[in-house]
């Protein structure tokens, strides 16, 4: 079957693998469609972050080259011995973490801060940039009817998004402020009006991405190349209660914090390629609160709850749809070069 594999920085190679086959445990699925999220674009441009190079990653027991995608549906057409709340025919999307299940903190549920934690089509395993993929069963989530395949394929940034939210202090009627507006910066905005957001500020350079933001509840979407950013939040808002950053520049990381009024918190969103410096004394002398997130856990049926009430919908969110043959020009390239996508989608190969 035909798969794209991560072999190297800016060498992602379309070639032939062996189709996998579940084990007891196990659930294959015939994907359907799969994002490229920013995670794959940083292993591209600078990895590798998560792909595991010379030695096995301890969890999935791989190493490059590796079968990538993470955020993926499909349908089952298989399942191994054991597996019994999934079965043939059944429409999934796929939780992408591996977890060791035994370190304290997979211990105490909290299993995406896993002292092992990996990603299927990052850390190892069957990606869903692939025909076919096979995972533990534990990754699996059946879908409502409701949704779609490719409303399927953004469940798992959805996921992201909300358990970034979640993590926050927000409340109700509280200010907010995002920084990045690609589409995890989008799907945060979604989530903070589920969370009952009074004002959402975005900054984001791309005027395509600025108005998908407005159209997306953005209260305002300001241009960092032509204001000054935190004067104009501080302006609107005193200070925002909770600012999100999800761009992974390191100039952005002060102004995010700057933008906060006293107590505020900044939630750190983004993988990053390199460090970020910010004076301490502007979290001191303010009482502010720094806070990362990675991933998620136990959100994935509130994010398909949420979906089939119009929340984190594909058809705004989707600005591209390809076939594999074309995943590094017209995907990964295409990102890198026009900033005005949000997501793109890989058809699966038949």
């Amino acid at each position: 079957m035909k798969a794209a594999r991560w072999y190297g920085v800016k060498d992602i190679r379309v070639e032939e693998v062996a189709e996998p086959s579940p084990g007891p445990g196990d659930v294959k699925i015939k994907v359907a469609w799969t994002g490229i999220c920013g995670s794959d674009l940083h292993e591209y441009l600078a990895g590798p972050i998560f792909v595991p190079v010379g030695e096995d990653h301890p969890l999935s027991h791989d190493q490059a080259p590796i079968t990538m995608g993470h955020e993926y549906s499909g349908v089952v057409t298989e399942v191994g011995e054991t597996v019994t709340h999934v079965a043939k025919g059944d429409r999934v999307a796929i939780e992408p973490i591996f977890a060791c299940g035994d370190c304290p903190a997979c211990l105490e549920g909290k299993y995406n801060l896993c002292n092992d934690l990996g990603f299927v089509g990052l850390s190892g395993g069957h990606g869903g940039f692939a025909a076919y993929s096979v995972v533990p069963a534990r990754m699996v989530h059946k879908m409502p009817d409701a949704l779609s395949m490719e409303q399927g394929a953004l469940i798992e940034p959805s996921a992201v998004a909300l358990h970034a939210v979640r993590m926050s202090k927000i409340k109700a009627g509280d200010t907010a402020a995002v920084f990045g507006a690609g589409p995890i910066g989008l799907l945060v905005v979604e989530a903070l009006r589920v969370a009952g957001a009074s004002q959402i500020h975005v900054v984001e350079p791309s005027d395509v991405r600025r108005k998908k933001a407005l159209e997306l509840g953005a209260t305002t979407a300001i241009d960092p190349t032509a204001e000054d950013v935190v004067a104009k939040i501080q302006e609107a808002t005193g200070g925002v209660n909770v600012s999100f950053e999800v761009t992974g520049v390191p100039q952005v990381l002060p102004q995010c914090i700057d933008a906060t009024r006293h107590e505020g918190q900044t939630l750190i969103v983004s993988i990053w390629e390199k460090e970020a410096a910010f004076h301490p004394n502007t979290v001191v002398l303010k009482e502010r609160q720094l806070l990362g997130t990675i991933a998620y856990r136990n959100v994935y049926p509130a994010v398909m709850k949420l979906m089939t009430q119009g929340y984190f919908n594909a058809d705004k969110l989707v600005t591209k749809r390809i076939s594999i043959d074309d995943i590094v020009p017209e995907g990964f390239e295409s990102l890198v070069t026009e900033k005005s996508h949000v997501k793109i989608l890989v058809k699966a190969p038949e």
